[in-house]
């Protein structure tokens, strides 16, 4: 009777949170105007796809998808790759200041991003990098965060395998890709998840560093939508939907690597 009780206030909690998601899904296909309607409706009368096409035709929104695409792709790929290395670095590799290095990193973590946007404005100012893709994935490519949760799960790959390989020949870069590499696939499904996730739905970063419109990802995108057609709910549910619906499909196709990686890295760590 417990579990049961228990599965019945799990399932009534996913259903309350999933619901608004529900009815922006639902809203995206209803007729212009219907879904001010009161009482609210539930669902379209007749299902339309004029508000997707609008959002691609008139308003543009698939160069924005697209710019979102790029930069959430190249962030995750080259920061996993970098967070890899540094990780494996600081857990396995013997160099001076190592700890005193990593304990000050760790001292970053407690201060806001916030402090940091002015001077790392300025210095990518100094290098031309204002209003282009490099400006917005700079601050992407490397965490305190992604760097800590790899050295935690590598501290835990044996020596032993490490020599065996310096043994018989590889060196440190053949080493990292083919020894090292496969042994944290877990944790970097994680942290990839993390950083696409967080690159896909940024707001902030890009709406400073990028001035051209067509430049703009998804969420700047969305937010300029919003200032002009407010009053159009059908229309923003279907330009939030487009914005919502790739990050979820994302973490639902690796919500397995995602959670084994994060138990193991408690496990380990």
């Amino acid at each position: 009777m417990k579990r049961l009780l228990l599965h019945l206030l799990l399932i009534a909690l996913a259903l309350l949170t999933l619901s608004p998601f529900a009815w922006m899904l639902a809203a995206s296909f209803m007729p212009t105007g219907e879904a001010s309607a009161i009482p609210p409706r539930l669902w379209p009368s007749s299902p339309t796809l004029e508000h997707y096409r609008d959002l691609f035709t008139r308003l543009d929104m698939g160069r924005y998808a697209l710019n979102s695409a790029l930069i959430a792709l190249l962030a995750t790929s080259i920061a996993t790759l970098l967070n890899a290395m540094a990780g494996y670095a600081f857990a396995k590799l013997r160099f001076a200041g190592r700890e005193r290095l990593f304990r000050l990193l760790l001292a970053a973590m407690v201060i806001p991003a916030q402090v940091a946007m002015l001077p790392l404005f300025l210095m990518l100012k100094q290098m031309g990098l204002i209003n282009t893709y490099a400006g917005v994935l700079v601050p992407m490519l490397a965490s305190i965060f992604g760097i800590f949760l790899v050295r935690q799960y590598a501290q835990n790959i044996p020596e032993a395998m490490l020599d065996a390989a310096r043994l018989d020949g590889a060196g440190e870069f053949r080493l990292f890709w083919s020894v090292v590499l496969p042994q944290l696939r877990p944790i970097l499904a994680t942290l990839a998840l993390f950083t696409f996730m967080g690159s896909w739905n940024d707001f902030m970063w890009p709406l400073i560093v990028l001035s051209d419109a067509e430049l703009h990802t998804l969420p700047v995108a969305l937010a300029n939508l919003a200032g002009e057609h407010v009053q159009d709910t059908e229309l923003m549910m279907a330009a939030s939907t487009l914005t919502v619906l790739p990050v979820l499909i994302v973490f639902v196709l690796l919500q397995r690597q995602y959670i084994a990686g994060l138990a193991q890295g408690s496990l380990k760590g």
